[in-house]
């Protein structure tokens, strides 16, 4: 059987794309800011409906797929409804785009943001807050929702984004060498861990278990995104802070940031992860290695090609849970006009995109929409079901303009979380770093807030 190409799994897990996100600082843009119309979307113009939403989001691969199948399904049921769906490219210059439709009075009906980039989108000026009252009267409503998810979702007292996913990074095991280790439970499950001790024994175990040529983890050690998203979990789960309540002072503790960088380094220090290999952590999994920290995303990547394996949130090393966690969410962009059939269409859509995330969570995202998950349906994914209960514990970055996948703050201290991570800096200096970044990134103004890119002004 041929190794399957992991470049085009899903928007998340497309090597170029990664490395298009690596520059530091600045807007990132690959290519021109066209889209292409998927599923049946492009004959929506000339269907004979009533109503029309014209509807943006950024799904590939698998992801794509997925949508396409839900959107189809809202179709064959909502005959009066004509859905009008584009595909753009992900990363900034999706944002991009989406601003200058809004600031231009050409923003779509509905619209698809990561939750983390809502606060920075200027919601009363970019975006349109959600009818609560009308979601509820196509059948979503709080209550059906994690309280921190949808507290994030909530701005100056507005929804401005209705959650669809959260989507997390995980620790992919293969059970057929973690039984040869002794450290499979009697449920065929990976053998708990509760601290950076154990955890380093699991390691020690693993690897006398682990075919030689191969690295006991894949940590995608030279990846800015990926090094700053376990570093968000693991300092979450020593109670980290980032700012005060008011987001004027630092709050960020350097001290805990080294533990965390020291646990990082450690993997490569004590040979469990190999630098030389740090961005093949999915393709060593696959081929027999212990170990890899990945997102939820290389789910139907491992599904697919029969491995026995598990999934569980990363490991609280640090004694509390918390595992990174990012959520796709629905957004409505400025409209001047909003309002009438094409708006309360687009809240329908919406509502029955999330309340049928079934289909979704066949991506390996795990749905918004908590009734989802105590189905007998779900319950039998595999292994979504195993990691189903990182809903509960979600490290999240801050709630600040900067925040947020492929953000700012990503930019600027992903790339010293991997400076010290890789051996070039020492943890001490780099938890420093960090602090004065996280110091000159709260001092600077949203261009969001001001000009957008429409207006001549810059957008990150």
């Amino acid at each position: 059987m041929g190794r399957p190409d992991l470049r085009h799994t899903s928007h998340h897990s497309h090597p170029r794309r990664r490395q298009l996100l690596t520059a530091a600082g600045g807007l990132a843009i690959a290519g021109s800011f066209g889209f292409a119309a998927l599923g049946k979307g492009a004959d929506a113009l000339a269907s004979s409906a009533h109503t029309r939403v014209r509807y943006w989001n950024l799904f590939s691969g698998g992801d794509g797929a997925n949508m396409i199948a839900m959107l189809d399904a809202f179709r064959k049921g909502h005959l009066d409804i004509a859905v009008k769906d584009s595909t753009l490219q992900w990363g900034n210059p999706f944002y991009t785009k989406l601003a200058m439709a809004a600031a231009g009075n050409r923003a779509p009906d509905l619209g698809v943001m990561h939750l983390g980039r809502v606060t920075g989108f200027s919601p009363s000026r970019l975006l349109d807050p959600w009818d609560v009252d009308l979601l509820a009267k196509y059948g979503v409503r709080e209550a059906d929702f994690n309280p921190e998810l949808w507290k994030r979702a909530v701005i100056d007292g507005k929804l401005y984004a209705l959650p669809l996913d959260i989507h997390v990074q995980l620790c992919f095991y293969r059970k057929d060498v973690l039984k040869k280790a002794g450290l499979l439970g009697d449920d065929g499950r990976i053998v708990p861990v509760t601290s950076t001790g154990e955890w380093f024994d699991v390691l020690k175990e693993a690897k006398k278990a682990t075919r030689k040529g191969l690295q006991t983890i894949g940590l995608w050690i030279n990846d800015q995104n990926f090094q700053w998203w376990f570093f968000v979990a693991f300092y979450t789960q020593l109670g980290g802070t980032w700012f005060d309540d008011a987001d004027t002072e630092v709050t960020f503790d350097t001290d805990r940031a080294v533990q965390v960088l020291e646990f990082l380094r450690r993997h490569i220090t004590d040979g469990y992860a190999d630098p030389g290999m740090g961005s093949v952590g999915a393709e060593q999994f696959l081929n027999g290695a212990p170990f890899a920290w990945e997102g939820n995303w290389s789910v139907p990547v491992f599904s697919g090609v029969k491995l026995d394996y598990g999934a569980t949130p990363l490991p609280p090393v640090f004694g509390k849970q918390a595992t990174h966690a990012e959520s796709h969410a629905f957004v409505l962009p400025h409209q001047s006009d909003r309002g009438g059939a094409a708006n309360e269409a687009a809240h329908q859509l919406a509502a029955y995109v999330v309340q049928h995330a079934q289909q979704w969570a066949a991506g390996g995202h795990i749905p918004a929409y908590t009734p989802t998950l105590s189905t007998a349906a779900y319950k039998k994914l595999n292994p979504q079901s195993e990691y189903a209960s990182a809903m509960d514990h979600q490290a999240t970055e801050p709630k600040v303009w900067f925040a947020g996948s492929t953000g700012i703050l990503a930019q600027r201290l992903g790339p010293i979380v991997v400076s010290s991570t890789m051996g070039s800096a020492k943890p001490d200096s780099a938890a420093r770093r960090m602090k004065a970044a996280l110091a000159q990134l709260l001092a600077m103004k949203n261009p969001m807030d001001g000009r957008t890119a429409a207006q001549g002004g810059a957008v990150e």
